[in-house]
């Protein structure tokens, strides 16, 4: 599986991600600056709403563009068993009930799903608990996190 290609797929649904936020922005700005919109009364918040709108969206658009910053910067490295699992890894993970699951270790903008051929391969940020509890894992080795009052493990089949 080339994790360049699994790269080039996450900055390609991040620029989709924000196209959308800096239209919606946009959108929520010409409603709040609409002279349509200005307050006739105290109750009439319409062009106040579509104001903060804009804001959160316009902040979202920023969020996107720094992960795609970050994304653009890192450079998987193949698997060194001396380091274990870094940023950049791809990861095989087998759960209690056997099943596996890919994982491609990212810097931010996880909760991502990939198609890799006909493979799902699951974004997952060094910065949520399952990723944290990964990073410097070799081959092997056992994974666990605690999930509420859940602890969860996973075994390491294979890193590339």
């Amino acid at each position: 599986m080339d994790k360049s290609l699994l790269q080039q797929q996450v900055l390609d649904r991040l620029a989709e991600d924000l196209l959308q936020a800096e239209q919606a922005a946009k959108t929520a700005h010409e409603t709040a600056t609409h002279e349509e919109n200005i307050a006739e009364n105290k109750y009439d918040t319409l062009g106040l709403e579509a104001a903060y709108l804009a804001t959160g969206q316009a902040r979202r658009a920023e969020a996107i563009h720094q992960a795609m910053t970050t994304w653009r910067q890192l450079r998987p490295r193949p698997y060194d068993p001396t380091i274990g699992i870094q940023l950049g890894s791809l990861v095989c993970l087998v759960g209690a009930d056997d099943t596996q699951q890919l994982l491609f270790v990212g810097p931010v903008g996880g909760n991502m799903k990939l198609l890799s051929g006909a493979q799902i391969v699951q974004v997952i940020s060094c910065e949520a608990p399952l990723g944290k509890a990964m990073l410097g894992k070799r081959e092997g080795e056992e994974v666990s996190i605690q999930v509420a009052a859940t602890r969860q493990q996973f075994d390491v089949l294979w890193v590339d």
